[in-house]
């Protein structure tokens, strides 16, 4: 079968005003860039904002591995079935990032027969939304470094700053470094960080922010450092929040692109779910509730980070309430968390399948625990047995969820339509009751314990002595009743990365936090998770190249 992006420059795209307009969208409310890709305009998103909310289907997955599980792609191929079946859908997603696009992990455009296009355009620069969080990310930090030189008014303590500056690429020099070094006019000297761009404040802020209003506010919570005596310095006392919301005026505003099938796709925001809340921003999700019948949106990895952060973040903060969750997973991945070596995950092997299911299990377990209806669904392999197939299907009808094959990556919309009517069913038959895992006035130590026994599976938790000190200080500055965003590794439920399938009674280890409180959560970091990633031996930006006639080859 051709790759991802053969299929994707292959496709007959609609002009992104007609998609618009299948979705109600008049020609007056696109801000086009180029022929396939828009922008939403403030004055359209005020005039649907009190239309009728339609259901809001969530997609996640079990904890990724090499084997691959396809929960994008799954998401795509699900709004396009829902085309098929008249159903009026719109999907939402977030942005790839540029780090690993030439890193190891690749873009999130789907794949197959279900893709969102246009594909390169998506997985680089798009429409500028990074690069604007990125600007107004390092001026900040460059107006606090400025301050600093220029007779420090507020006091700040140079050794209690903070905030970091952010580049959306993987680059793992850049993690610790060294500033001001030169002359005295070139800055006072002090250590410095950065973090990927998807994993800075003013990412998240943009994803939760409802209008310029919070925007703005958030902007100004944003705790920069502390001074000498141990009070915060926000973004507001550094006059940063104007000059800020100016770059960010435009990135505000949704994207608008379409599938493969011209299902119309709401494309905005794209935090990372291992150390940031992992969700496309409130405004596409909210945009797409009011302009459809149904909005499906996704949360990135495994259901334990992404899932984790829509419900326990994102919905609270927006009042948002998921109406069925969709869990995928495969019976390779199933089978690698049985112990089976990638190169082997072609045969048949029921005895790993039954080792490695413990992993979709819990994951169940932990949906459940939210009062959301679960649908399961298999993203088909040529090579799934139909005894595999069976198995997985016995084994999530005994735990009370509905299960369907999924075909997506093979054939579109047409190979989603099991999954869409299973969807369907749920929707009518069970009603959701939803409810975040904790409440807001529980101590942060509370909290973090909540995620990582009833999540995680965690027996205990090994909090090291100068983050239990920062938490309690955060809750004396009055950061309490704040939500956790756990930074913690995809791979597995626990925090290292080689425990697959359902480690149980494990001890998390948790070295640090900080306060995110633009973004509105107290971010928690466990065991050797990292905030800036780098590159692997063979990037995958050695592949990507551009031909003769401006064509991006290799990029999937």
């Amino acid at each position: 079968m051709k790759s991802d992006i053969e299929i994707a420059q292959e496709a007959v795209l609609w002009p992104i005003g007609e998609v618009a307009k299948s979705a109600g969208i008049p020609e007056e409310a696109l801000e086009y860039y180029g022929k396939y890709k828009a922008k939403i305009t403030e004055e359209y998103l005020k005039e649907t904002a009190s239309n009728p909310d339609g259901k809001l289907i969530l997609v996640t997955a079990i904890n990724p591995t090499p084997a691959g599980e396809g929960k994008t792609t799954t998401t795509v191929g699900l709004g396009q079935a829902f085309g098929k079946l008249g159903k009026k859908a719109i999907i939402a997603l977030r942005e790839p990032s540029l780090g690993p696009c030439f890193g190891i992990k690749g873009g999130a455009a789907g794949g197959g027969m279900a893709q969102v296009v246009p594909m390169e355009d998506l997985n680089l620069h798009f429409t500028g939304d990074f690069h604007a969080i990125t600007s107004a990310n390092n001026l900040l930090c460059a107006l606090l470094d400025n301050h600093i030189q220029q007779g420090n008014e507020l006091d700040i303590d140079t050794r209690q700053i903070v905030v970091k500056r952010c580049m959306d690429m993987n680059d793992r020099v850049l993690r610790n470094i060294v500033v001001g070094l030169g002359s005295k006019g070139d800055g006072y000297v002090r250590e410095d960080h950065f973090v990927i761009s998807v994993a800075s404040e003013i990412m998240a802020i943009l994803c939760l922010a409802d209008d310029m209003k919070d925007l703005k506010e958030r902007l100004g919570r944003i705790v920069v450092a502390y001074n000498r005596s141990g009070e915060v310095v926000t973004a507001k006392e550094l006059q940063a929040v104007g000059s800020m919301a100016a770059l960010l005026k435009d990135a505000m505003k949704p994207n608008i692109i379409q599938t493969l099938e011209h299902t119309p796709a709401l494309v905005h925001g794209g935090p990372f779910a291992n150390i940031a809340h992992g969700c496309n921003s409130v405004r596409a999700t909210r945009t797409a509730l009011k302009l459809a019948d149904y909005c499906i949106t996704e949360a990135g990895f495994g259901a334990d980070l992404g899932a984790e952060k829509f419900l326990d973040i994102k919905c609270p903060s927006a009042g948002l309430k998921p109406d069925a969750i969709v869990l995928v997973a495969t019976v390779r991945a199933l089978k690698y968390n049985g112990g089976v070596e990638k190169a082997n995950l072609s045969a048949e092997n029921l005895e790993a399948l039954k080792k490695g299911i413990v992993n979709l299990e819990k994951h169940i377990e932990n949906l459940k625990q939210y009062g959301v209806p679960v649908v399961v669904t298999l993203n088909a392999f040529v090579t799934d047995t139909q005894a595999e197939l069976d198995y997985v299907k016995a084994f999530c009808e005994e735990r009370g969820c509905e299960f369907a094959l999924s075909r997506v990556w093979e054939k579109g919309g047409e190979g989603g339509i099991e999954l869409a009517e299973k969807v369907l069913k749920t929707l009518e038959e069970k009603e959701s009751h939803f409810a975040p895992l904790y409440t807001s006035d529980m101590s942060l130590v509370d909290k973090v314990l909540t995620i990582a026994k009833k999540i995680y599976g965690a027996g205990g938790v090994d909090f090291s002595a100068s983050c239990l000190k920062q938490l309690e200080a955060l809750e004396k500055l009055g950061y309490g009743n704040l939500p956790v965003c756990m930074a913690k590794t995809q791979y597995s439920l626990s925090d290292d990365p080689t425990l697959l399938g359902r480690p149980e009674n494990f001890t998390l280890h948790v070295r640090d936090a900080y306060v995110s409180a633009g973004a509105g959560f107290v971010v928690v970091l466990t065991g050797s998770i990292m905030t800036m990633p780098g590159l692997p031996k063979k990037p995958a930006a050695f592949g990507i190249d551009v031909n003769d006639d401006g064509v991006i080859t290799g990029l999937f």
